[in-house]
């Protein structure tokens, strides 16, 4: 097949036409940038003027883009989006109904939302790996005993600490819901929750739906608001409780945040440092971003195809495919992590093991080419 892939500055281009090409398709590349707003006429012709010139057989891009979709209705051609970002309020577009689509998203109880809405275009399906890449990086001997790669998101985009207006009531509300919900791993309940100071959070902060959208303002206070602050403060909290007790690293956006015990090392780049970092980790820490329902983020296969050993919070979709203290292991609480980094830390031929097994199932089954075959055999 001939593929015509939106390339915009998203992780996993390279592994993505590495795996079409591979499984025998050919790749064109039609730059883009996910700033592009939805409706953009000029950049609708040209992709339009590409297509007709090409004569692809399906369009890709990471992530949902209305504009593509709107131009592949037009043109007739199937398009196939791959969403790996949580929250994404473009999947909430009514473009997203149109025949022309297949729509996958990493996360199955948001797939569930849609398909019980009888919005049949989503489907699930989960992140991957390219583990021939990361395993041609070598194994590496430990260099750290816990890391965590990750935003603390207390930076630029962090909406929640622009509201300086809300009364001591609202405060307090927001505060006692957020402390409720970090009690509570597998369930969110923020967004249904948020009806008694929606009025106060929209004159703190208004935001308002997309024209073309059926995203309601809960959504948007719930998921980009509250939610990415709720886990900034989690994983605050769970940062500074192992560091209380161990050395730990941290590779993250933020230069100046600081603890004792804790080395921040700054960013990493995706491809050349990142799976240096997952190998060199006898634990990798996944503190997933509260706006994911139940889906195991991308960064979990990164470490699981690294050969890393995985320690994440709890989401039900790793139990669809891995098996806990065998393939990866989860924690409950914050005495459940402290609990089993201490425990895995001792037992390293155990953790040796399960490292190795989640390697072996991410490249037995879940690499880039197997989710190019599977998105391609749903058309």
């Amino acid at each position: 097949m001939k593929i015509l892939f939106i390339e915009w500055a998203s992780f996993g281009n390279a592994d993505m036409k590495d795996a079409f090409t591979r499984e025998g398709h050919e790749v064109i590349c039609f730059p883009f940038s996910n700033k592009t707003s939805r409706r953009d006429s000029k950049i609708e012709a040209s992709l339009a003027s590409r297509l007709r010139e090409t004569v692809p057989d399906a369009v890709f891009s990471f992530n949902y883009f209305p504009l593509i979709s709107i131009v592949c209705k037009s043109e007739g051609l199937p398009y196939i989006s791959w969403i790996y970002d949580s929250p994404y309020v473009m999947l909430y577009s009514y473009t997203a109904i149109n025949p022309c689509n297949t729509i996958y998203v990493f996360d199955r109880a948001l797939c569930r939302e849609f398909n019980d809405a009888g919005i049949k275009t989503v489907r699930y399906l989960p992140m991957a790996a390219n583990t021939e890449r990361l395993d041609a990086a070598g194994f590496p001997d430990p260099e750290y005993d816990i890391s965590f790669v990750g935003s603390l998101y207390t930076e630029s985009h962090n909406f929640f600490d622009r509201m300086e207006n809300l009364s001591p009531y609202a405060k307090g509300y927001l505060e006692g819901l957020m402390n409720a919900q970090m009690n509570v791993q597998g369930y969110n309940f923020i967004q249904e929750s948020l009806s008694p100071v929606m009025e106060e959070l929209y004159q703190a902060l208004p935001m308002d739906p997309n024209p073309d959208g059926v995203e309601t303002r809960e959504y948007l206070y719930a998921q980009y608001v509250i939610n990415r602050k709720l886990t900034g403060l989690e994983r605050l909290r769970l940062l500074k409780a192992i560091a209380g007790t161990h050395t730990l690293d941290l590779f993250t956006l933020d230069p100046d945040f600081m603890l004792p015990n804790l080395r921040n090392h700054g960013t990493v780049d995706y491809y050349s440092e990142m799976p240096l970092v997952f190998k060199k980790s006898r634990i990798n820490l996944n503190i997933s971003l509260r706006s994911i329902k139940s889906g195991m983020p991308l960064r979990a296969f990164d470490i699981m195809g690294s050969g890393g050993f995985l320690l994440s919070n709890y989401q039900e979709d790793f139990l669809e495919n891995f098996i806990p203290g065998v393939d990866f292991e989860y924690y409950e609480s914050e005495n459940d992590l402290l609990q089993k980094i201490a425990y895995y830390l001792t037992h390293e031929e155990e953790r040796r093991a399960i490292a190795k097994n989640g390697h072996d199932k991410v490249a037995a089954a879940h690499t880039y080419r197997d989710r190019v075959r599977e998105m391609l055999a749903g058309l």
